[in-house]
């Protein structure tokens, strides 16, 4: 049996919701490597105050974040209705076992991002801007803030990889 791809179900409607999932994955990971590759290292070149510029840029991650948990389940619940509009054409097809995989591997993707957020930023920042608020003077608070940063980066880091895994799989599912 050959592997089959969800672009060779011949529905508009599906169609659609495959279309609107690209949209959402594409928006989403490019707000993530825009900000934190391109946007956020400008704020640190350029401002000539690092507190200002750290300040800038963790407003930009705050909105960057909540973005990233609405994107994260708007994409679930797609995949939700993707599963379910095509089960009955996939039923008649034979595709059934290969759809649901491939949505499976999508859902996994989707909730590392989200997990990555949510420990990233939810967890780790209130403790980082804690110890921003008192101005970093003392070097036991400088440490303390560059191990949340460090680790808070690599999280980031490990969600833009998976962004690109998640674009990667989109694009093949769909033929994009």
């Amino acid at each position: 049996m050959t592997m089959k791809t969800l672009s060779q179900l011949p529905t508009n409607t599906l169609l659609r919701w495959q279309r609107l999932q690209v949209l959402i994955a594409t928006a989403w990971v490019g707000s993530i490597w825009t900000i934190g590759y391109l946007v956020a290292p400008t704020l640190f070149a350029t401002l000539p105050d690092r507190m200002l510029a750290g300040s800038v840029a963790a407003q930009l991650f705050f909105v960057e974040a909540w973005f990233s948990v609405v994107c994260a389940i708007v994409q679930l619940l797609l995949l939700i209705v993707l599963l379910r509009s095509s089960t009955a054409l996939c039923l008649q097809t034979g595709w059934l076992a290969t759809v649901r995989a491939s949505l499976a591997v999508g859902g996994y993707i989707i909730l590392g991002m989200l997990t990555c957020t949510v420990l990233g930023y939810f967890v780790l920042h209130p403790f980082m801007s804690a110890l921003r608020a008192t101005g970093l003077v003392l070097p036991d608070a400088k440490w303390k803030f560059g191990l949340l940063h460090t680790v808070s980066s690599g999280f980031y880091l490990v969600q833009s990889v998976l962004g690109v895994v998640l674009m990667l799989r989109v694009a093949s599912d769909y033929k994009v």
